[in-house]
């Protein structure tokens, strides 16, 4: 279903005329993609049929094919080829084993690297992904069902149930940081199930930067979580616990009021090490569907001490735009891998590489929509994503995707 408010932007062209398979040749150029396989040390010794290039665009091509088999996935990946057409005239449909084999010596680090190179935030300043200079930004985690090999259950676990029967599927935790204004992960780290969203968060830090404004749920707080993402200069609002302590040094006109962090109580006894932050506290009411009212109460804390730069008020309102991420999820798990589908690797590193693939395709649909949506002066979240990755899915064998001259 589209979002409220969807539009289709006027004048000659339709956010469709932009699809092709250039969403991902123009969004992961050969010439990057060339770079990151060479410093992976992916590149194929001699020449194959399944060269590494070709297999990156392929491991983006199975997200935007979720539920499809390999050979069709080829297929529609090649279709539109002009250098099929050439020295590859007689080229062979590989087989099922063969594109595995190709899989496996393409890796994952590449398509690890590759994202990490390319996936940037590119919310347009003033827009709706800002506020007063700030980028809109939130972390959070999912989780995604594996095949259900005894490889991949080792190296990712499954989740536990109260009955003596093992759950359906092993999972993998991700986590990721995304801009809440156009939907765009560009950050991501993968771990086993039993890894805590907390655990994985360091190793997100380096790509928070001064000019975001960074929210998270509850969960994620601790003192050195706080302090080290202080440090990159990025503004902070996260949501505590309730049993989180935190005194009351100065009420503030706005109705938030002046406390501080501390890493212990007993320093926090000592008013010792501690880090000030600001507290607002609020209410939510949601109607349930029995037509009861249920209410909610949030604390969130944040490093934007001067309730004049930032009012409690408007705080509790970009708190609620953290939502966006779990948005942002859905439309990867739901409308691009597929309701139910599960991701088709069957060993760890497979799923690793299966995983960033999936990054990748939602990511260079989500820079097509940022375009168009600057072009026609839109706000990016009400286009639709699944009429765009449907565009996609139509356009990926209709054009090609590399001249002759690419081919390697």
């Amino acid at each position: 279903m589209a979002r409220s408010g969807w539009v289709t932007p006027e004048g000659p062209e339709r956010l469709t005329d932009h699809v092709s398979i250039g969403v991902l040749t123009r969004v992961f150029p050969a010439d990057v993609v060339d770079a990151v396989i060479e410093h992976t040390g992916a590149l194929e010794r001699r020449t194959r049929l399944l060269p590494s290039r070709l297999m990156v665009y392929y491991v983006m091509s199975l997200a935007l094919f979720a539920d499809s088999p390999y050979e069709e996935v080829m297929r529609s990946l090649l279709a539109g080829m002009e250098w099929l057409s050439g020295r590859f005239r007689e080229w062979t449909m590989p087989t099922k084993a063969a594109i595995y084999k190709a899989r496996t010596r393409l890796g994952s680090a590449v398509m690890v690297e590759l994202f990490a190179e390319v996936a940037q935030p590119f919310a347009a300043p003033g827009g709706a992904g800002f506020y007063k200079g700030w980028r809109l930004v939130s972390v959070d985690g999912t989780t995604l069902d594996l095949a259900d090999t005894p490889a991949n259950e080792k190296a990712y676990g499954r989740p536990g149930t109260k009955t003596d029967f093992k759950s359906a599927f092993p999972q993998a935790r991700v986590l990721g940081l995304v801009e809440c204004g156009t939907h765009a992960s560009f950050s991501a780290v993968v771990a086993s199930y039993n890894t805590s969203e907390h655990d994985m968060y360091p190793a997100l830090i380096a790509d928070v930067a001064k000019d975001m404004l960074l929210t998270s749920d509850r969960g994620f707080f601790s003192y050195t979580a706080w302090k080290d993402s202080l440090d990159t200069g990025a503004a902070l609002l996260w949501r505590m616990k309730a049993n989180c302590v935190l005194p009351e040094y100065e009420d503030y006109r706005d109705g938030s009021y002046r406390s501080a962090v501390y890493p212990s109580a007993k320093d926090r006894g000592k008013d010792t090490n501690g880090i000030p932050v600001r507290v607002i506290e609020y209410e939510v009411t949601t109607a349930k569907e029995d037509g009861t009212e249920e209410v909610s109460g949030f604390q969130l804390i944040t490093s934007i001490l001067d309730p004049a730069t930032a009012p409690a008020g408007d705080l509790a309102d970009l708190y609620a735009k953290r939502w966006e991420i779990e948005s942002s999820f859905g439309e990867l798990k739901t409308h691009q891998r597929g309701p139910g589908v599960v991701l088709r690797s069957k060993t760890p590193d497979g799923v690793l590489q299966e995983i960033y693939g999936h990054l990748c395709t939602h990511y260079a649909i989500r820079s097509l929509i940022g375009e168009v949506a600057a072009e026609f002066d839109e706000d990016p979240l009400k286009f639709s994503f699944t009429r765009t990755i449907r565009a996609a899915r139509r356009s990926l064998a209709g054009r090609p995707a590399f001249s002759p001259s690419q081919t390697r």
